[in-house]
């Protein structure tokens, strides 16, 4: 496999100004303007979907399921449940081309619980266990913020599991310099009395995660990674850095968005998916 690939994809709003210079008795020449059509969507709605349970790993977990075709798992990020967690447009289009499953977390959301000690691995291992439930031996993978972290600690655990994979807003650990701010939010969480169960089970888990670098040069399939030039919980060097370690990955930068961009710019960061999801990278006969 070729070395790492990286494929920047800068989004940039443009405003195209139109002026008049002076006015003279002749009619002005006719201007043609290019009208750029936005395809259109379908539109889904998160709270007029019904929620399901399946059993794994001892527990229910809830689960939503959108569109037809093959499986694409989105995996939720710290805090997040799949009532907040997506954006509906961004769902919106990828269950256009596939059949999209969001769920909660172990103690998040609808999704039961019980005495485990919180892990980023056994968050993975739920992940994995809702595959089976569903019927599937193996599912797209669509990470964010932690989501982004169990995806990365299930096609570690599993690669079997994960055909492509997304990693979104993504880090390799949370003790890294640059997201000293992301490590103290998840620091205070733990023991904050306000914060629900869940969500201290969650910080606990990413507390006592060892990270992935030593595991990133291992991955062999297909990635790609999705960042915000404005990030500044899982910030754009440390992305960068991580597609330098899986050979053959995608790296795409959003310029000026922030972390989980997909809720800021939905459409672009959903077309980016397709774009990604459905590309054939065989190798030539």
């Amino acid at each position: 496999m070729s070395k790492t690939l990286m494929v920047i994809l800068a989004i940039a709003v443009t405003l195209c100004l139109l002026a008049t210079a002076g006015c003279t008795n002749a009619s002005p020449p006719a201007t043609r303007l290019a009208v750029q059509t936005t395809p259109h969507y379908p539109t889904v709605s998160i709270n007029a979907t019904p929620v399901q349970y399946a059993e794994v790993n001892g527990i229910s977990l809830a689960y939503r399921e959108f569109g037809s075709g093959e499986p694409l798992l989105l995996v939720p990020g710290f805090g997040a449940t799949m009532d907040t967690a997506w954006n509906e447009t961004f769902l919106g289009i990828l269950a256009t081309q596939y059949h999209v499953y969001t769920y909660d977390h172990r103690g998040m959301g609808y999704s039961g619980d019980n005495d485990a000690t919180p892990a980023i691995s056994q968050y993975a291992e739920d992940a994995a266990g809702l595959m089976t439930a569903l019927g599937y031996d193996s599912m797209h993978v669509y990470g964010a913020s932690m989501g982004s972290t169990v995806s990365q600690q299930l096609v570690i655990d599993h690669p079997e599991r994960v055909r492509k994979l997304v990693l979104d807003s993504v880090t390799y650990s949370i003790r890294v310099p640059e997201t000293q701010l992301l490590f103290s939010i998840i620091n205070e969480s733990a023991t904050d009395p306000t914060q629900t169960a869940g969500v201290r089970e969650e910080a606990r888990a990413n507390l006592a995660w060892n990270g992935s670098w030593d595991n990133l040069s291992g991955i062999q399939k297909d990635v790609m990674l999705v960042v915000g030039t404005e990030d500044v919980l899982t910030p754009d060097p440390v992305t960068v850095r991580m597609a330098g370690q899986i050979n053959g990955s995608w790296l795409v930068r959003f310029r000026g968005l922030p972390h989980v961009g997909s809720h800021y710019a939905p459409v672009e960061y959903g077309e980016n998916a397709l774009n990604f999801l459905g590309m054939d990278e065989s190798p030539l006969e």
